[in-house]
């Protein structure tokens, strides 16, 4: 990368970020292909309508970054605090992402979609996912307390299990087997 601070309609494919200091800057319409950014800072960086595919985004600071409108898809953002990022216009989706353990704590992703992606020991808690579609994604842990669910649809999603008392849900969607997840609290045995 060169020194400027502002890229528009460019392509980065095949380049290693891993470890580096990529803070202040602003990528609009970009695109990035199997780049790793595993460890790097993208503090106070932003980025506009610009899509991900295969690249590393592990263990990534990304504090007050801007995410708005970015596409992620066969990517690996594991251990992400996304809770730091700058909310304002936040907007994402995920395509067969490994998303693990990352934190979405009291983030607005209202209509984000997220398919075929691996959610394990995710934090939502307070995040606003209402009318957000989780397809065929595994929610194995992942956290949700004071959590807008109201439209979502988990009818393909597996894995999840959560406190609808403590929940926002009404009219959410779900599938006949996912709703033993919903009473996992009870301790009860179902046959």
């Amino acid at each position: 990368m060169s020194n400027a601070l502002s890229y528009q309609d460019k392509k980065f494919e095949n380049i290693d970020y891993s470890e580096k200091d990529l803070t202040k800057l602003e990528f609009t319409d970009c695109e990035f292909i199997n780049c790793n950014f595993t460890k790097s800072n993208l503090t106070n960086t932003d980025f506009i309508d610009c899509s991900f595919a295969a690249c590393n985004f592990s263990m990534t600071e990304m504090k007050n970054s801007g995410i708005k409108t970015v596409k992620f898809k066969e990517c690996k953002l594991m251990g992400i605090d996304f809770s730091k990022c700058n909310g304002f216009l936040f907007s994402t989706s995920f395509n067969n992402c490994q998303l693990d353990y990352c934190s979405f704590f009291q983030m607005k992703m209202k209509k984000t979609l997220i398919v075929d992606c691996s959610l394990k020991e995710v934090d939502f808690v307070e995040t606003d996912l209402s009318m957000a579609v989780f397809k065929n994604c595994d929610l194995l842990n992942a956290n949700f307390e004071r959590t807008n669910l109201e439209k979502t649809d988990f009818r393909t999603a597996f894995n999840y299990s959560f406190d609808p008392e403590i929940n926002k849900i009404k009219k959410a969607k779900f599938s006949k087997e996912g709703i033993i997840g919903l009473l996992v609290k009870y301790d009860i045995e179902i046959e």
